[in-house]
């Protein structure tokens, strides 16, 4: 793989919007994907639209049916490579809670049996 996607995720202020984010900054940190800001993508702020519309690989991880990281990425015409909707891993929204990190820890390799092929292989695998 010559470029690593660009991983977008939610950042609400639900519970499932956090794990998103945790998800989206654990594959960054451990260099699987870059993540990017889906906010100024959604604010149309030049070099995030160009970083979005370069070619790479677009991964989208939503925590549930809103699918704001799809919808905001489908504002500049563009459809990412793999959409995740964490409410289909059966993870509940919950306001004024933080994710469980339990529930993160189980299901994170689900989530990078759903990405195969599109994130680089960690260094340890």
């Amino acid at each position: 793989m010559s470029e690593r996607p660009i991983v977008y995720s939610c950042s609400g202020c639900s519970s499932a919007a956090q794990l998103a984010n945790h998800f989206a900054l654990r594959l960054d940190r451990e260099g699987r994907a870059d993540m990017s800001c889906i906010a100024g993508v959604g604010g149309h702020v030049a070099p995030l639209v160009h970083m979005a519309r370069t070619g790479r690989p677009l991964i989208a991880l939503d925590g549930c049916v809103l699918a704001c990281v799809r919808e905001t990425l489908a504002q500049h015409g563009l459809t990412p490579t793999v959409h995740v909707r964490l409410d289909t891993f059966g993870v509940k929204k919950l306001k004024k809670t933080d994710f469980d990190p339990a529930q993160a820890r189980a299901l994170y390799p689900r989530l990078l049996e759903q990405l195969a092929g599109v994130v680089a292989p960690d260094d340890a695998d």
